[in-house]
């Protein structure tokens, strides 16, 4: 149990090195776009906060299907692109 503890403690410590702002869209900007509408940075802080191994995700496109916001209501994508041209540079890219 203890190395279990420890494992999801290291898992934690990760901390993005720089950011910078999306210029064009692309499938990752469009994920990232959901996780920060959802009040996240991004995938790895997603799995931190709510202890899971996968996001539900769409077969057909890959995008974010589902996230748990911080309050634990849900917030419901479609399949197709949500993040509009005059959104993308609102994204943040996370380099860790």
């Amino acid at each position: 149990k203890k190395s279990e503890a420890s494992g999801v403690m290291a898992k934690a410590d990760i901390k993005p090195k720089s950011m910078h702002r999306a210029k064009i869209w692309s499938d990752d900007v469009e994920n990232l776009y959901r996780f920060q509408q959802a009040g996240y940075r991004d995938e790895v802080e997603y799995k931190q906060v709510k202890q899971v191994d996968v996001v539900e995700c769409w077969p057909e496109t890959g995008f974010v299907k589902k996230l748990q916001r911080r309050d634990n209501t849900f917030y419901y994508y479609n399949k197709e692109r949500e993040c509009e041209d005059k959104d993308v540079r609102k994204v943040k890219v996370y380099v860790y």
